[in-house]
């Protein structure tokens, strides 16, 4: 498993989050994105849609908590959401956004939404409140806990 890193950005890194797609309102694909590095403002990593992962190549922007990504068949924009529960002592991270598929997809030019979450134990007192996390963040969730068994039933 991923040791925890202390570092300054809100962004944590190296991380494994829940992946879920729409296009047209309707479920495209679950996968596994994977943060493995943060450096300046570049971020690499891998997402997962189908068991083989795929090399991300990314940008963040620590001001407008802003992550911009692409794979070899979408454009990823995403904005990230911090949120505390202070009774579970967990810190949820989630990032919503939207994508357009690139010419190499069947859906060439069409937009949808996604949604990232992962989850860090909280270590301190929360400070990230308000409201609670869409319900993405626990749906997604799901996909870290199974793991292997997810790819499976695909």
């Amino acid at each position: 498993m991923y040791t925890n890193q202390n570092n300054s950005l809100s962004l944590p890194f190296p991380t494994r989050w829940g992946l879920s797609t729409e296009l047209a309102g309707r479920p495209l694909v679950r996968g596994i994105l994977t943060i493995e590095s943060v450096s300046g403002n570049t971020v690499r990593g891998t997402a997962n849609f189908r068991g083989s992962p795929i090399v991300i190549n990314g940008y963040w922007d620590e001001n407008t908590k802003q992550l911009i990504f692409e794979t070899p068949y979408a454009s990823f924009s995403g904005q990230l959401q911090i949120f505390d529960d202070a009774t579970s002592r967990v810190r949820h991270f989630i990032l919503i956004g939207r994508f357009v598929m690139k010419p190499t997809s069947l859906q060439t030019g069409q937009y949808g939404s996604w949604v990232a979450t992962t989850n860090r134990v909280l270590t301190g007192p929360p400070q990230y409140t308000g409201g609670i996390p869409p319900v993405g963040a626990f749906l997604t969730s799901d996909l870290l806990i199974q793991g292997r068994k997810f790819y499976k039933n695909f």
